[in-house]
């Protein structure tokens, strides 16, 4: 019998997930109460070092931001974004005049395609507690006859995605959420029409995993190339196939073996990305992700010449009101507000 483990690997903050995706990051940041304008306060920034700032020795950080947290107007083309949410709120910006505002349990799905700039702010919307953050962005790359699509967004609504719960022998839970491929025969809401996961038979699986104590789930066969890699960042203990798994851990995955995966007595969440290669050369520099160096070049010919649509707002860090709540604002005759 095949390993069902391939490897076991410490998990960090961004890590190489391998075709058909490029990165997967996690950003967990405990955010002081904001101010009035949504910002860090003055005091809480005294020995920040602004502009870039990715210090993983303190509890929170400002990555790009200058007052508020996140990342200001920047440009991408050829690959996606698909941002989960998991605690807090990202505000959403775009080259196209596009908006919106989303918190837990919500899912961005963004195709650059051509290219577009956008921003990512993460804003404290609670000035009397703390603004925790913790969310997942994973690349996933567009085929080469896919890289100059139209830019596209969409929102997955935490309400909306699909889920499924089990209950094993032991009386204990698991609740599975399907941002994309499917999970026993439960389909995902349809992903962004030119992306590699929109074709069934490329079998890409985008899972959050909610595990009570003692609770297991199964991971179906599904072929030899399929690339499967599940990520333990919080709880204590998980078992796949005796081989216990402590939690912080990057679990790479026979795709062509059934797997179960049995918690042990503390809740566990955990991620799995899966999807079939798409074999093509890759070349991921800064913000673009094309195939040869020369499209990286022309990408930035290409960005200095249109700066992709330019940037309508403001300011390079837009965020919206503080009590606006949840929506996108795809343009002006489509708005889909959320409580």
């Amino acid at each position: 019998m095949a390993n069902k483990i391939i490897n076991i690997k410490e998990f960090k903050f961004r890590e190489d997930v391998g075709d058909p995706f490029l990165a997967r990051m996690h950003h967990i940041d405990y955010y002081p109460n904001g101010n009035e304008n949504q910002e860090v306060r003055k005091e809480d920034l005294e020995g920040k070092v602004l502009g870039e700032d990715f210090n993983f020795d303190d509890d929170w950080k400002m990555y790009y931001g200058q007052k508020v947290p996140g990342f200001p107007m920047h440009p991408h083309r050829g690959f996606e974004t698909v941002t989960v949410v998991l605690q807090g709120y990202v505000d959403h910006s775009d080259s196209f005049g596009a908006t919106g505002r989303y918190g837990a349990g919500d899912v961005q799905w963004m195709t650059a395609g051509s290219g577009m700039q956008h921003a990512e702010m993460f804003p404290l919307v609670y000035e009397d507690k703390e603004n925790t953050m913790e969310l997942f962005q994973i690349w996933l790359n567009l085929p080469s006859k896919n890289k100059f699509v139209d830019p596209y967004y969409k929102m997955l609504w935490a309400e909306d995605i699909p889920t499924v719960v089990e209950e094993n022998e032991t009386g204990s839970k698991a609740k599975i959420n399907v941002i994309a491929g499917s999970y026993k025969n439960r389909e995902s809401l349809p992903p962004n029409p030119d992306s590699w996961a929109n074709k069934k038979e490329n079998n890409v699986g985008i899972l959050t995993i909610e595990l009570e104590a003692n609770a297991s789930f199964t991971l179906p066969k599904i072929s030899q190339t399929l690339n499967r890699n599940l990520y333990f960042y919080k709880g204590a203990s998980i078992n796949i196939h005796g081989t216990d798994i402590k939690s912080m851990s990057s679990i790479k995955l026979n795709g062509n073996e059934e797997i179960e995966i049995i918690n042990g007595n503390k809740k566990s969440y955990l991620l799995l990305l899966e999807g079939e290669p798409i074999n093509e050369s890759v070349v991921n520099y800064g913000p673009f992700v094309m195939n040869t160096m020369n499209e990286i070049k022309q990408a930035y010919k290409d960005f200095d010449d249109t700066q992709f649509g330019g940037w309508p707002w403001d300011r390079k860090d837009p965020v919206n009101p503080k009590d606006i709540g949840r929506f996108a604002k795809y343009d002006h005759n489509n708005v889909d507000y959320r409580k």
